[in-house]
């Protein structure tokens, strides 16, 4: 087993080379953020859908668009309003009078990278049209089913709940995202230099192109061949298995603080975002502070929290960590 991991970790070593200057490329756009950039690396590893929050102006689109262009994928941006149609997401038939026949004209949705900018400002109607999308990597037109190109991610930029002209996003939806990255402040030193950037340049850098759609499906497969140990599986179960009876672990204080835990797709989420993050640090096996280190991002929108929890103002990234610290380490 052990010569098997040493041909693994050789493997990715060379697999995962790109990553670095992937990494430097993107940086030469977006200063700082380093943690919002592995985790976009991470969604792509995985063919998974993030969600990335935050107040504007924090480079979430110019992230999105910027890792698209140096990947060499094709790049779709749908700005969401509350006046946005399933149509203008998916795509419609329509009837040529002259001909006498229907066509399907599709969507901005058949991209590799679908950036939904501003999701939640767009209310429930619209956002399921992405339910099959983003499950099914398909979407259906009319009476015919079209599968999206490949590889297929949605990154969606959200703002606050708490900002005027939003809506909650459907839980069945919020689940399908691998992960919910929350995007804050850079450093007073980063934004510093912005500022000498600009002042400098007057415009933004534009990016190599440093790798393509045909690497990043072929990385797709190394990265599940990434191995991890049965005791980090038996782990992972018992952090989700703790989001929904916390007291069959000894966690009493979180009893009446959860309605709902994670599901099993949880469970998925984390065990492969716990292998991408493995590879990102070049490595053909999993350590628990893979799982910790991409925990939070996987969990922290998953659960659903109880009037008490929110009466005691206990929110959900509280409970995740409680968690963490009290499930023993393998």
């Amino acid at each position: 087993m052990d010569q098997n991991i040493r041909a693994l970790t050789q493997q990715v070593v060379q697999e995962s080379a790109f990553l670095d200057g992937l990494f430097k490329e993107v940086g030469k756009v977006i200063v700082g953020q380093r943690a919002m950039l592995e985790r976009v690396a991470i969604g792509l590893l995985c063919n998974g859908h993030i969600l990335l929050e935050g107040v504007p102006g924090l480079a979430k689109t110019l992230t999105v668009r910027t890792f698209a262009e140096a990947i060499q994928a094709s790049f779709q941006r749908v700005q969401f309003t509350p006046d946005l149609l399933p149509a203008d997401l998916i795509g419609t038939v329509v009837f040529h009078q002259q001909a006498g026949n229907f066509s399907v004209r599709k969507g901005p949705i058949f991209a590799n990278v679908v950036l939904a900018d501003e999701i939640n400002r767009a209310p429930a109607k619209v956002q399921s049209a992405l339910l099959e999308a983003m499950q099914e990597r398909q979407v259906t037109i009319g009476n015919s089913s079209f599968p999206l190109p490949s590889p297929f991610i949605v990154l969606a930029t959200q703002n606050p709940i708490e900002q005027e002209g939003t809506y909650v996003l459907p839980e069945a939806q919020v689940d399908r995202f691998l992960l919910k990255i929350k995007v804050d402040y850079p450093s007073r030193e980063e934004e510093k230099q912005m500022m000498d950037r600009m002042a400098r340049d007057g415009q933004l850098a534009g990016v190599a192109k440093w790798a393509a759609p045909e690497q990043i499906l072929r990385v797709q497969k190394v990265v599940q061949l990434i191995y991890i140990d049965e005791k980090l599986k038996d782990y992972i179960l018992d952090v989700v298995f703790a989001t929904r009876n916390p007291v069959q672990f000894g966690i009493k204080d979180l009893g009446g603080f959860i309605a709902y835990g994670a599901s099993p797709r949880a469970t998925l989420a984390l065990m492969n975002a716990a292998k991408a993050h493995a590879f990102l640090r070049h490595r053909g096996f999993v350590t628990p502070e893979d799982v910790k280190a991409i925990g939070m991002d996987v969990l922290r929108h998953r659960l659903s929290l109880s009037f008490e929890a929110e009466a005691e103002g206990v929110d959900a990234e509280q409970v995740v960590q409680r968690i963490f610290d009290r499930i023993e380490v393998p």
